[in-house]
């Protein structure tokens, strides 16, 4: 599989995700917090594995790298 998420991308990605997962971690008896951390654990996942399912259906590719 080909990398398509890097450089900004990825650095909001690990940023966005990992607030998520401290705001639903720290929410976690709410269904507010729970979904914050669903969302988190995917944006979070995306930036480490540097590939985004969503990218690639809509032919976004933020890697420098050719």
């Amino acid at each position: 599989m080909d990398r398509n998420v890097g450089g900004i991308d990825r650095l909001v990605r690990i940023v966005g995700g990992f607030a998520l997962l401290a705001f639903g971690y720290r929410n976690r008896n709410d269904t507010l917090g729970t979904l914050a951390f669903v969302a988190g654990s995917d944006i979070f996942a995306t930036a480490v594995i540097q590939r985004c399912p969503v990218n690639a259906l809509v032919g976004i590719d933020t890697c420098s790298d050719p």
